[in-house]
């Protein structure tokens, strides 16, 4: 998911604005555009997904906002929340994607119906465009995979579908063209967004899952059995570069940028035993610390630059409200609160 990822585009975003002539006026700072936005997914067919909002000065914990800001229920399984052009995109995994205002978490817009999984979202060419797995099958396959395109940036109808390799998971805008994380046959897509035609499907090694961004540079992060994988991607011609293999084993896809090249990764036994832990590795280095931290039931995780602070959240084996665990960048417990359900992933301001 994008929620690290985007960190960085609003940190980009920031230092443009203070580079500013002190003369301008300054518009007032919404009452969440600042500290951290919680992700929780929501129960399975309770499609009771939210966002919560921390104010770490205050240390105030605000829950459920956008049902409180907009008088209804978000109403859905909340996969990710992408920050595109002064807008917050949610995006859910039951079909539906809400457009709010981040200052005030009102509802601008939504795109509802003719969707069916969606994962993510990403603009070009005055168009959105939408990751999604397509329906499943009678094995629960996803053989129909495509990218939804909507003509308005704010929402609407979908006007037209992209078909894709199987699972797109990411997309990332460069110009006037959007990458697709192909997760299921280790694909890095290209899509032309102004003919709306996949003009490069090029191999790559693991199961593509999101792209981040280390020392401006951009990245593929991709996950197999016994190793990850960050492919550098040249963006003048989107080939693969560099690729970095580290042996992390049964890494989830979930994964946190720390600062400089470092990156913290979820990795899962999976069933029976389900022992979780989060490697923390070095993108330039090449070095791994396995089980920097070790636990169960980890499902989310983010780290705040400023504070250098890891935080991770623990979805409680799906049974009720989650919780998010705060470390220090030394991998010191700091403090724990409960969440909502199945909390998945963090927004940093």
């Amino acid at each position: 998911m994008k929620l690290n990822r985007l960190f960085l585009l609003f940190l980009a975003f920031s230092v443009v604005i203070v580079s500013c002539d002190s003369n301008d006026p300054e518009e007032p700072i919404g009452q969440y555009e600042t500290g951290i936005l919680i992700m929780n997914e929501g129960a399975f067919g309770v499609n009771d997904g939210e966002v919560y909002h921390l104010n770490q000065r205050l240390d105030e914990l605000t829950q459920n906002v956008f049902e409180t800001v907009n008088a209804r229920p978000y109403a859905g399984l909340l996969e990710d929340i992408v920050w595109i052009d002064d807008r917050l995109y949610l995006v859910a995994n039951t079909g539906k994607v809400e457009i709010v205002d981040p200052g005030t978490f009102e509802s601008i817009g939504a795109v509802i119906g003719d969707l069916d999984l969606p994962r993510s979202t990403d603009i070009a060419a005055g168009k959105m465009f939408i990751s999604d797995y397509g329906p499943f099958d009678a094995n629960f396959a996803t053989p129909d995979s495509y990218v939804a395109v909507i003509n308005n940036v704010l929402g609407g109808t979908v006007r037209s579908k992209i078909p894709t390799s199987r699972k797109p998971e990411d997309l990332q805008a460069v110009g006037d063209f959007i990458l697709v994380a192909g997760a299921e046959e280790s694909k890095l897509e290209v899509i032309d967004a102004l003919s709306e035609q996949v003009t490069q499907s090029i191999d790559v090694l693991g199961n593509p899952r999101e792209f981040v961004f280390v020392n401006q540079a951009l990245w593929l992060y991709s996950t197999a059995a016994d190793e990850v994988y960050f492919h550098q991607i040249n963006t003048s011609n989107f080939s693969i570069q560099n690729t970095v293999t580290l042996p992390v084993a049964s890494a989830t896809g979930r994964i946190a940028l720390g600062n400089g090249t470092e990156a913290y990764l979820i990795t899962s036994s999976g069933f029976p035993d389900y022992i979780d832990g989060v490697d923390r590795v070095d993108i330039a280095s090449g070095t791994v610390d396995t089980d920097w931290i070790e636990g169960s039931g980890f499902y989310g995780i983010g780290f705040d630059r400023v504070n250098r602070e890891l935080y991770l959240a623990n979805a409680n084996g799906f049974q009720g409200n989650g919780d998010v665990s705060v470390y220090s960048d030394s991998g010191q417990f700091i403090e724990e609160f409960e969440v909502g359900r199945a909390p998945s992933g963090f927004f940093f301001y």
